[in-house]
């Protein structure tokens, strides 16, 4: 009885884990893709290109927002289902038209939907498992690893569909991703109901509320998630750019952005044992430092071998990431703070994502290439590293 209860968790972390299979793998990493194509279709520069990101990363701040506002109020299992089909809808969206700014909308409206996607998943993933620190860590590191399956599956159909129909075929991959997205919704609403609610912040005897975060003692967190925002996501927007400007074929672009989505899937297994012993900043800084180290790599190896290197290493670690500082807060923070706290790492880290792509195509358009960006994001990720080393544990604040 016992093992199908396990069972039964399981099933419910594997179907929550669809939820940044869509919030991010299709929503936003997706379009890494699609750049180069939308680009010329639309005859694009950089700034514009990275802009459409930037849009969905204005949305995701907006939807952290709300999140953090709402979610001890309506609950994580609300916030979760009403966010995926946003997402979900927003993606078919996108399929209707050419124009920039009405594109820009439909991506911020995946970006309010997304937000309490990955947060409130995160939150419930976070209750299950609670008696057990090993399997807890894991059940997290798991959710977030949903991400690597929404990218195994754009990785091996996009770039083929376009190099088969010609770039002005990009519409239709927005409505394929939305209908992908709306077959997922079943499972994941399956996992919301039957996952545990985690629990609401409760009155104190005397009925005051517990008292809030304490934002000051995780500066160091929280300004490493804001430097890994800024950093990796110019590596998901450019990548695929800087690859075609390398000369790279879609085999190659098809198996990189592939092998990327096994790794994201594969890093749970590979980082399990550090998040599990990590009580401070150490988990988060060890990650940013080899995502750093990911994106650098094809800048310092030329050709197919940098390239599916930088996909092994980088995919193999941008998710835990986020999975470190969720499993920080779960560890230091009270359960009732979980939410809120994860709510308050993703709006960090949404100002980051908002300033990276749009930042990143000035740079290109700057200097005529996308390679210098890339760069500037490494570096970003290693001074993340070095500042998230500095976080202590806050058992005692808990």
């Amino acid at each position: 009885m016992r093992d199908r209860t396990q069972l039964h968790l399981w099933l419910i972390v594997l179907g929550l884990s669809l939820g940044p299979a869509v919030s991010n793998g299709y929503a936003r990493f997706a379009y890494g893709l699609l750049l180069p194509a939308m680009r010329e279709d639309l005859t694009w520069n950089f700034t514009q290109a990275g802009w459409i990101n930037t849009a969905n990363a204005i949305g995701y701040l907006l939807g952290s927002l709300l999140a953090l506002g709402f979610i001890s109020r309506w609950g994580a299992r609300v916030l979760f289902i009403a966010g995926f089909a946003l997402t979900a809808a927003a993606l078919m969206a996108s399929a209707l038209t050419r124009d920039l700014w009405l594109l820009s909308v439909w991506r911020v409206v995946a970006g309010i939907g997304g937000a309490p996607v990955f947060i409130a998943g995160g939150a419930m993933a976070s209750a299950l498992f609670a008696e057990d620190k090993a399997k807890n860590a894991l059940a997290i590191a798991v959710y977030f690893g949903g991400g690597g399956l929404g990218m195994l599956l754009t990785g091996a159909v996009l770039p083929f569909m376009i190099d088969w129909y010609a770039v002005t075929i990009w519409p239709y991959a927005w409505w394929l991703l939305g209908l992908a997205s709306h077959l997922f919704f079943l499972p994941a609403f399956w996992a919301a109901l039957a996952a545990p609610e985690p629990a609401p912040a409760q009155p104190t005897g005397d009925g005051r509320r517990r008292r809030g975060i304490p934002v000051f003692a995780m500066v160091p967190a929280l300004a490493a998630y804001f430097m890994f925002g800024v950093g990796y996501i110019v590596y998901i927007t450019f990548l695929i750019a800087w690859m075609r400007g390398e000369g790279a074929g879609t085999g190659l672009v098809a198996g990189t952005w592939g092998i990327m989505g096994v790794m994201v899937m594969a890093s749970p297994f590979i980082w399990s044992k550090v998040l599990a012993k990590a009580m401070g900043g150490g988990a988060i800084a060890l990650t940013s430092l080899a995502v750093g180290a990911g994106i650098m790599l094809p800048l310092a190896v030329a050709g197919p071998v940098g390239m599916l290197t930088s996909a092994i290493l980088f995919g193999a670690s941008f998710f835990m990431v986020p999975t470190s500082t969720t499993t920080f807060g779960r560890k230091n923070l009270p359960s009732e703070q979980w939410g809120p706290s994860l709510a308050l790492f993703t709006t960090v880290f949404s100002i980051g994502q908002i300033i990276g792509p749009v930042g990143a195509g000035m740079i290109a358009d700057t200097t005529g290439s996308t390679g210098t960006g890339l760069a500037l994001a490494g570096a970003v990720l290693f001074a993340g590293a070095l500042i998230g080393i500095l976080q202590r544990p806050l058992r005692s604040r808990a």
